[in-house]
């Protein structure tokens, strides 16, 4: 919560548009999820614009992982995308938005599985994001809005994404960044206002 009190200050002293509030939510919570929903509603009118970023790896092999870990991935990787997806719409749908957009930031993972065991379970919930992403893409149709949906998936991006698997091992952790030249958070920073500032008759999948 403090490196986005952090990052607020910078962006307000670098003289950005608009404002970064930060807001703590256990994305594991349903209750905290909705409590956030309805604290955007109350201060914000609401959501116009989704980007669904929370997700996670624990090193939980098939035939060995444990429980607590698959379920820490299908909580924050498949249903936390799955409830905010469905608050942020039904958000436009009471506001009458018909522009707005929901993107989900999946994973390579979640087209193909890799030969490493300790990723197999997060690229089974990955693979549930692409067909999450594409039902939503079905179901906005069927509704004749012209709110959009997109999925991104990046191969590796340079985040804390490695030193949380294998958080008892930062070694190897730093090591997975370092033995390919990976993408940067900018570059998924781009490719997001890339798919937000398509005409609307572009649907970027």
């Amino acid at each position: 919560m403090d490196e986005h009190r952090k990052l607020a200050a910078e962006c307000q002293s670098a003289g950005y548009p608009g404002t970064l509030i930060p807001y703590k939510c256990d994305l594991s919570n349903e209750e905290e999820i909705l409590s956030m929903f309805s604290a955007i509603k109350t201060l914000h009118q609401g959501v116009d614009v989704c980007i669904n970023n929370a997700g996670l790896a624990r090193p939980e092999p098939l035939l060995s992982g444990k429980t607590e870990g698959w379920r820490t991935m299908i909580d924050v990787n498949v249903m936390a995308v799955s409830i905010c997806t469905r608050e942020a719409y039904q958000s436009m749908k009471e506001r009458n938005i018909d522009d707005g957009h929901i993107i989900n930031i999946n994973s390579m993972n979640g087209h193909s599985v890799v030969p490493q065991s300790v990723v197999h379970f997060y690229s089974a919930t990955k693979y549930a994001v692409t067909a999450l992403t594409e039902g939503l893409r079905q179901e906005l149709r069927e509704a004749k809005t012209h709110i959009r949906a997109t999925c991104i998936s990046p191969g590796l991006v340079e985040t804390g994404f490695a030193f949380k698997l294998h958080d008892n091992d930062p070694e190897r952790a730093a090591a997975t960044y370092e033995s390919i030249r990976c993408l940067k958070a900018e570059d998924m920073a781009n490719a997001v206002i890339y798919v937000l500032s398509a005409p609307p008759h572009v649907q970027v999948g």
